[in-house]
């Protein structure tokens, strides 16, 4: 028999454990790495308030209740938010030289010498109930999310990596320097607070620039000194895990910022060897915009019904098409998030996956271990598919694949890089896809643009002629409605005007009229006639829509949508 000492022992004599459980439990609470009170707690062995007693006389510590304590007396600024999370710990008050800490292990002693060491104060026990400390302790992380980026200006030590080797760990010490740790943090947490999609780090021969990438328009956000170009690719490589000695070949990389205990940004990072240096771009890929529902993407009604429609149906192919960064992605897994239920097989390839969605199957297409879209798709096929997401169709044998998948049951959704929905019709057949197969295989057909929204504070009405309108492109029964046009102003709460971006769709429905003109080999201008007939809107007259809405300008409609 194991001859317990301290609280075992306590909790033995109390009645509250008998030997033999005893010996199990702090074999248990070894295995989980947990201390014996957040596990007896945790797992309901024992009554929180129990153990807390029990606690309270074996350490001879005075007790607290923590219900009875106000949340408002907490002197959080002396702790470093960090330390009460990793140790489970919470400074309630201070006394001259003490700093009162709940605590409901009292054993951990390493947590209270790390404690005393930063504030430089003596720190005193006082033992509280598990359950209770570990409430207080989530409710404060979850009050600080909504400031987080503000507390963590003075750097951000929560940076994690999500891909990459550890082969250059060695280095870390060596690019770990405090200025530049600091100033590419502060730079992240602008471009996440900024809303920006991208970050630019750009080495020139007598200078250096960061641009960042906001509603689409980039613009130049710091000059640091030239002198450290070097430090700054060093930092953002060792975040992503990149080999630093490397600076011929291009690398991919990816950085995952955690913000709280509930919220991560991902970063997608890519260097390029440039000739005075190497330009290093963060994409932000923030998973809760794959969460933003339809209703936020900027379709009208009819269009939103087309694509839940084509969604909903047991096979065929969705396409969507547009140009980098015209939020292809966004609306593909938009489109997946409905589709996402227990009942489904989903499964993805995609170059690279840019965000992670629990219950979906992806697969990061790497061409040069001979996983490309193609082996990818032919993969899917064994494995009793409902829905497939192709990242984009590249080539013949890639769209030949989909097409029979699409074919034989099974939902295909992807992206070309077409200007428009009928160009992307002629643009499978000029890859050498048979007629037959287009018309009988595509569901629809999105073409989309982002255009920066104007500020709902701000945006002022301003006065266009009727025959600008009319040459514009609107109809003589828009004009005689009355339409109201927008303008940009400029206020403090937006840049320059806009705030925000909006989807511009054109989406079509493949129908037997537009069928007919795909099998007898029709150009993309036939086709356009046939949308048009058929009513529906081209990319040009739905950003004009949008403009009549009072969402966007003109000059916007016209910058995204120009030759449509």
């Amino acid at each position: 028999m194991t001859n317990f000492t301290g609280l075992p022992n306590r909790l033995i004599q109390q009645g509250l454990l008998n030997p033999e459980d005893a010996q199990k439990f702090i074999l248990e609470a070894r295995q989980e790495k947990t201390g014996l009170v957040s596990y007896l707690v945790s797992s309901g062995k024992l009554a929180a308030q129990a153990v807390a007693c029990t606690v309270a006389e074996e350490f001879g510590d005075p007790i607290l209740d923590l219900s009875a304590f106000q949340k408002d007396s907490l002197v959080k600024e002396l702790v470093d938010p960090k330390l009460v999370t990793k140790h489970h710990v919470l400074p309630l008050f201070r006394r001259g030289s003490r700093l009162f800490v709940a605590v409901s292990d009292p054993t951990n002693l390493a947590a209270l010498e790390e404690i005393r060491f930063n504030t430089g104060l003596n720190v005193e026990t006082i033992i509280v109930e598990e359950d209770k400390l570990s409430q207080w302790i989530d409710q404060l992380e979850s009050d600080a999310e909504g400031s987080a980026f503000e507390d963590l200006d003075d750097g951000l030590d929560d940076l994690d990596v999500s891909a990459g080797d550890e082969k250059n760990d060695e280095t870390q010490s060596g690019s770990d320097d405090a200025p530049i740790v600091r100033f590419v943090n502060k730079l992240l947490l602008d471009a996440i607070k900024g809303g920006a999609s991208d970050l630019h780090f750009e080495p020139y021969e007598k200078s250096y620039r960061v641009r960042f990438r906001q509603d689409g328009i980039l613009q130049t956000v710091s000059k640091p000194p030239i002198n450290i170009a070097s430090k700054l690719s060093a930092r953002l490589k060792v975040m992503s895990r990149l080999d630093i000695s490397e600076r011929r070949v291009p690398q991919d990389g990816r950085i995952k910022l955690k913000i709280s205990k509930t919220r991560a940004i991902d970063f997608r990072v890519n260097t390029c060897p440039t000739l005075f240096g190497e330009k290093i771009v963060l994409r932000i890929l923030d998973p809760e915009s794959a969460k933003m529902g339809i209703d936020a993407l900027g379709y009208e009604d009819y269009q939103k019904q087309l694509y839940m429609d084509a969604l909903h149906k047991p096979q065929g192919m969705i396409l969507v098409t547009g140009p980098t960064g015209s939020g292809k992605t966004v609306s593909l897994y938009t489109g997946v998030n409905i589709l996402n239920t227990p009942e489904r097989n989903i499964s993805t390839a995609e170059d690279p996956v840019e965000i992670n969605l629990e219950g979906v199957n992806q697969v990061n297409v790497n061409p040069k271990q001979g996983m490309d879209f193609a082996s990818a798709l032919r993969a899917f096929l064994r494995q009793d598919p409902d829905v497939i997401l192709v990242g984009e169709i590249r080539d013949l044998e890639t769209a030949n694949i989909a097409i029979k998948a699409a074919q034989t049951g099974h939902l295909v959704l992807s992206t070309l890089h077409t200007n428009s929905a009928p160009e992307t019709l002629t643009r499978l057949r000029n890859m050498g896809v048979p007629s037959f197969n287009i018309a009988t295989s595509v569901l629809l057909i999105i073409a989309q643009r982002l255009a920066r929204r104007l500020c709902e504070h701000c945006k002022t009405k301003v006065d266009v002629p009727e025959q600008s309108l009319l040459e514009m492109g609107f109809t003589e029964e828009d004009v005689s409605s009355g339409i109201s046009i927008y303008g940009p102003k400029g206020c403090e709460k937006c840049k320059n005007g806009y705030k925000g971006r909006v989807g511009v769709y054109e989406v079509v429905k493949i129908t037997d009229g537009i069928a007919r003109i795909i099998m007898e080999e029709g150009n993309s201008i036939q086709i356009a006639d046939q949308c048009r007939a058929e009513g529906f809107n081209d990319l040009h007259r739905s950003g004009l829509i949008k403009a009549m809405q009072g969402v966007t300008s003109l000059e916007e409609i016209n910058r995204v949508t120009s030759g449509h």
